[in-house]
């Protein structure tokens, strides 16, 4: 996409730049974006649609104050840090294992049933 993003836990993204490095966006909650809209206006503007109304906040570095971005940047990788530490922790195969389906597994149970009984009727 050629533009760089943070992440928190190496996976939700807390805040992004745009390829041309004039625009930035920072992912707060809908009660962050309010305040830092109402003492930084020329800064901060909503994210349009439901992002922004979510709490996605676009950062117009232009005028950006680096000590204001960093608070929002802050604010915004805390509360991304503690989705992911809360979220538990999958039951992912390790790697190399193969996911069989239900027929193929069916088809296993048949064959092995059909060896115990060839093995039964040669003894």
């Amino acid at each position: 996409m050629g533009h760089a993003d943070f992440r928190a836990g190496g996976k939700k993204i807390f805040a992004t730049l745009n390829a041309e490095e004039t625009r930035g966006m920072v992912s707060l909650t809908p009660e962050q974006q309010a305040e830092f809209l109402l003492s930084h206006p020329a800064m901060f503007a909503p994210a349009s649609g439901a992002w922004g109304l979510n709490g996605a906040t676009m950062v117009e570095l232009a005028h950006a104050d680096p000590e204001v971005v960093g608070e929002a940047m802050t604010l915004a990788w805390q509360a991304k840090q503690a989705a992911v530490a809360a979220k538990p922790k999958s039951s992912r195969r390790p790697a190399g294992a193969v996911r069989r389906s239900a027929q193929a597994s069916r088809s296993r149970k048949r064959r092995s049933a059909e060896a115990s009984g060839r093995k039964k009727k040669r003894r």
